[in-house]
């Protein structure tokens, strides 16, 4: 398997360039085209499920994660705090928790809107030491795929089973295979918040959740404030880290006194269930682009279909086809410069799903020849069963190149 940087710098996907500072690589369109199909898929994933989506900002005055306890048991991992005017300071937040609790602070909350799930893709910083940075796979600024659900006490179970059945279904279709799941516990010292009585009870939920799944125990590896379910995967060089993952909160409640009124009109305390169906996106597509060697599957491939002309005499009749591609909404591109084997061997080269070569004969008759990246061919087609066959596909979310049946 080959490492994803040098499959990123291969294929364009990103670049990490001294100029812009170690740990924080820019993503160049063709990575930023498949990023985005994943994002569209997770958001609607989400959608569907009962979520709520909104936009938060990546710093906060440094109160706000002295209230959710980050400065107190995480700052050796964050950003110093910067001093803008008056008494005031900043902090770039080392993660998206804080500010989804006050969303729910924004107006009361009654039992009756409960589970409230809150997601967002969102930005959120890390102050990693250089000697860990690499590629994607380990940033200083990362966009995470985050969520916060605020459960009564007894959903919770459920809610983290639902939880796992969706992180299932986001992993199909990305063609994720994890490498086992991991119960992350408290392990011995004083980095941890709450009582030993919510820990238990948190555990035993997640243990529940995961009956009848094989796991491994981690102890020590817990959140500061609660037990976790990882997802684990393994990349090129064999490291371990995890890409998705379930956590149990009785603490981030306390802290910023959330509350709901229940059916016996008394105020309770929700409990928050952090959630990250694919982790960040940085950390997502090191993985991808290693297990698919770039090959990605062609609903979220960065170009779906390159369009050649044998010749200059069909470059008219080749942008014909990309429009109708377009309009479809599929990512295009006619391809004009070089021998038709030369730009044949450079849509391999890229990782194309489809190639479509039109020659005389084909734009006579309104006709492509679609060459597929495992190296079938199949007989000209009319343009709209060539686009229908790779529309399907894709709105399938398909692994494959061709629709079953």
């Amino acid at each position: 398997m080959i490492d994803h940087r040098r499959l990123g710098r291969e294929l364009d996907l990103f670049v990490s360039d001294p100029l812009a500072g170690a740990g924080l690589p820019i993503w160049l369109p063709a990575g930023a085209a498949a990023r985005h199909a994943v994002e569209e898929y997770v958001r609607d994933l989400e959608r569907r499920a009962g979520y709520q989506h909104v936009y938060s900002p990546p710093l906060g005055k440094r109160e706000l994660f002295v209230r959710s306890g980050h400065l107190g048991y995480f700052a050796d991992d964050m950003f110093p705090p910067m001093r803008l005017s008056g008494d005031d300071e900043f902090v770039l937040r080392p993660a998206l928790c804080p500010h989804h609790a006050l969303v729910w602070r924004a107006r009361g909350r009654s039992y009756r809107e409960l589970p409230l799930r809150v997601a967002e893709l969102g930005g959120m910083y890390r102050a990693e030491r250089s000697g860990v940075l690499g590629g994607l796979s380990r940033v200083r600024a990362i966009s995470l795929n985050d969520a916060h659900n605020f459960c009564a006490p007894e959903q919770v179970g459920e809610e983290v089973r639902e939880i796992l059945r969706l992180i299932g279904a986001a992993h199909a279709a990305l063609g994720v295979r994890p490498a086992g799941f991991r119960l992350s516990l408290r392990g011995p010292g004083e980095k941890y918040v709450g009582d030993d009585a919510e820990w238990a009870r948190a555990e035993a939920l997640l243990r529940a959740a995961l009956d009848g799944v094989d796991f491994t125990e981690a102890p020590g590896e817990a959140a500061f404030y609660g037990p976790k379910i990882d997802i684990q995967i393994v990349d090129a060089a064999g490291r371990e880290s995890t890409i998705s993952t379930v956590q149990l909160d009785f603490d981030k409640p306390e802290r910023f006194d959330l509350s709901y009124t229940d059916s016996d009109g008394v105020r309770r305390r929700p409990v928050m269930v952090h959630r990250s169906l694919v982790g960040s996106m940085e950390r997502l597509f090191a993985y991808l682009i290693e297990v698919h060697q770039g090959a990605f599957p062609p609903w979220y491939a960065p170009v779906q279909l390159v369009v050649l002309p044998v010749d200059g005499a069909q470059a008219e009749a080749a942008e014909r086809v990309a429009r109708r591609a377009l309009d479809a909404g599929l990512r295009v591109e006619v391809d004009h410069a070089g021998s038709l084997g030369a730009r044949i061997r450079d849509a391999a080269r890229r990782k194309m799903p489809y190639v479509g070569v039109i020659g005389a004969r084909e734009a006579a008759a309104d006709a492509v020849a679609l060459r597929l990246r495992d190296g079938r061919g199949l007989d000209p087609m009319p343009v709209p069963d060539a686009l229908g066959l790779i529309g399907a596909v894709v709105a399938a979310r398909s692994p494959n190149l061709l629709a079953a049946g």
